[in-house]
């Protein structure tokens, strides 16, 4: 399965993005509004300069205090990115995501993002690829 099955199946193609100069605690925020793990840091909403977790918010917090929810998305975020492009497998992406150890990949064509993908996205479709392939199987078996 490819990349672009998987924004093609997500209720919204949208991306939560902020650009850098946004305070911590307003994305903190906006994570827990909209349910989501993390934005993609964008000063203009059509690239991406690079992202911030609640888990780099987290992190923080434990590590210098509540004063890190004042200061910007700028200071924290994690500025090399590792993206996929539409036409990357899902098998790829997840070994990205599992080696490096996080869970959101930006997806850019032709130098824009065009969605965001999480673990969560990858294992769904994985898991719809096996019940398919199931069933096929099982088909087959029964002679139908």
């Amino acid at each position: 399965m490819l990349v672009h099955q998987i924004l093609k199946s997500k209720p919204s193609s949208g991306v939560q993005s902020v650009p850098a100069s946004t305070k911590v605690a307003e994305v903190a925020r906006l994570l827990a509004k909209n349910r989501i793990g993390t934005v993609v840091v964008s000063e203009e909403g059509k690239t991406a300069d690079g992202i911030l977790s609640e888990r780099d918010i987290v992190r923080e917090l434990a590590k210098s205090g509540g004063g890190c929810l004042d200061r910007s998305v700028g200071d924290y975020m994690t500025r090399k990115l590792v993206t996929c492009t539409p036409q990357s497998s899902t098998e790829d992406v997840l070994h990205l995501m599992t080696d490096g150890r996080f869970r959101h990949v930006p997806v850019i064509e032709n130098g824009v993002m065009v969605g965001l993908i999480s673990i969560g996205d990858v294992v769904k479709a994985q898991l719809s690829q096996l019940a398919m392939e199931k069933d096929a199987l099982e088909g087959m078996i029964m002679g139908h």
